[in-house]
């Protein structure tokens, strides 16, 4: 198991670029989208967008913009078009699209034209192109001293020089502000007076920058695990270690009461703190004779939440207790920039000196000892240091013109935190409506019949639930590979084992 940011990205010789099949871009005019068969997936079309690089410049530099279209399989029902987006940051609404059938219900499929898009900057769409060789120099993450610290962010930015020099004018312009322009720029060239629109993740906040600039042209918006775009440094880290600190205690109760726990009637937390100290010292290595580190230890409690593989993380965990190395540990040193160039332009996260950094970790590890803070925080915080400020910076939530918006969260979600649902709920109280799943997991629609008939009621028929609605828990899957979840094999920031 590996630490990444989604927005995978493939070596070409000098250049390393974002993923997703290269596919030639048909010559088109502006506004138009020119259909074919994808080249993965023949039964759904592909095709491109041309849009401005900056929609301030209307006639200035143009980019291709990736798009997929699922036809509603009843198009006599046909409701009209979805967007989607599976969130990342950087992840392809392009292939999110090619398991729409695994993943919505049939009515939804039916009676939806299902649309992807690779956001622009990523994988399809004009995707941020970085120097390997810049890449492969990486520093350390979690920085031990004011020389490492000041090195960080010396490479960060030389990193971000490197990748806007090889990328061109679009670095500039691949905030979530410019890709809720490309989103309506999508619903004019399919032709469609209103969309619906479904996030997941970085993907709700799309959606809700999209509803702040463009309300009157929604007919449904669900977002699926909140991001709260309102929250400063501190409180960023501060929230998201909570959330990570009770994923953790939950894995403990499931242990407690899961007779095929290895821990079953043990004391799991006293085992695992002593881990961690041996993790300290070295003394923990995997198949490949590598460290494990104490903070790749919580990185692997934050990813495996997602799901969450709690039998998974149990075995692993016991093998590594009876001196057994194992091979799916997360790796903490590792960055993709494409999505760190986009959370970069989107959140102000920035610790200005190496005592800031000090004082922000210690808190973040305060906050959540177990898992030693979290990965996904950490890395943002350390890989955004001594960058530019925001073009998109933090601020409070304010949607005025948009119909009500369902919004769901996990109450224990280790990526998109329950607080930050709650808290963006209270900041659009007259325009969303809040559904809590009471139970684990990141990505709500399939996590029991009550949370997908939430869903499938309001996208067919307008129908909300009351607001504060709660779906009961549903225990986890037992096995990663037997999920029907296809986005949670690959999404987020923290890769999931298969």
């Amino acid at each position: 198991m590996r630490l990444r940011v989604f927005g995978a990205v493939l070596v070409s010789s000098a250049l390393l670029v974002g993923t997703g099949q290269a596919v030639a871009a048909p010559e088109r005019g502006a506004g138009s989208i020119v259909w074919q068969p994808c080249a993965e997936a023949p039964a759904i079309e592909c095709g491109f967008l041309e849009l401005p690089v900056d929609h301030a410049r209307p006639k200035g530099e143009k980019f291709q913009l990736a798009v997929s279209r699922r036809k509603a399989s009843d198009p006599s029902r046909r409701i009209g078009a979805m967007i989607i987006n599976p969130g990342g940051p950087g992840g392809s609404g392009v292939e999110f699209s090619f398991v729409a059938e695994g993943i919505f219900s049939k009515e939804i499929t039916d009676r939806f034209d299902v649309i992807g898009f690779d956001p622009r900057g990523v994988a399809r769409s004009a995707p941020i192109r970085c120097s390997a060789d810049v890449l492969a120099r990486q520093p350390s993450l979690y920085p031990k001293s004011r020389a490492e610290f000041d090195a960080v962010v010396a490479y960060n930015r030389e990193l971000r020089a490197d990748c806007r020099k090889n990328t061109g004018p679009l670095f500039d312009h691949v905030s979530t502000t410019d890709v809720a322009h490309d989103i309506d720029a999508i619903r004019r060239a399919l032709g469609e007076q209103k969309i619906n629109f479904f996030g997941v993740s970085y993907g709700t906040f799309m959606g809700q920058q999209y509803a702040e600039l463009y309300g009157r042209n929604i007919r449904a918006m669900v977002q699926d695990s909140t991001v709260d775009h309102s929250l400063g440094t501190w409180k960023f880290i501060e929230t998201l270690s909570r959330g990570v600190a009770g994923v953790f205690d939950e894995w403990v109760k499931w242990s407690d009461r899961t007779p095929s726990s290895p821990f079953h009637g043990r004391d799991l937390r006293a085992i695992w703190k002593g881990l961690l100290s041996k993790a300290d010292r070295g003394e923990l290595k995997d198949a490949q004779g590598n460290v494990v580190t104490a903070e790749a230890l919580g990185a692997t409690v934050q990813g495996m939440g997602y799901l969450p593989e709690w039998q998974w993380f149990a075995d692993h965990v016991a093998a590594l207790e009876q001196g057994n190395p194992v091979g799916a540990f997360a790796k903490t040193e590792l960055v993709e920039f494409p999505a760190v160039a986009v959370f970069c332009d989107d959140w102000n996260l920035r610790v200005r000196s190496w005592g800031e950094y000090q004082a922000v970790h210690a808190m973040d590890v305060r906050t959540s000892p177990e898992t030693r803070g979290n990965a996904l925080g950490h890395t943002f915080l350390v890989a955004c240091a001594g960058l530019p400020k925001a073009s998109n910076p933090q601020r409070p939530l304010k949607i005025r013109n948009a119909p009500k918006i369902l919004m769901t969260n996990s109450k224990y979600d280790p990526a998109t935190v329950y607080e930050w649902a709650v808290n963006a709920h209270r900041q659009s109280r007259d325009t969303t409506v809040f559904v809590t799943y009471e139970g684990w997991g990141h990505v709500v629609y399939e996590r029991s019949a009550c949370t997908r008939k939430i869903n499938d009621d309001y996208l067919l028929s307008l129908k909300l639930p009351r607001d504060g609605t709660r779906c009961a828990a549903v225990e986890p899957i037992v096995s990663a590979k037997t999920t029907n979840r296809p986005w949670l094999s690959d999404h987020g920031l923290i890769r999931i084992p298969t």
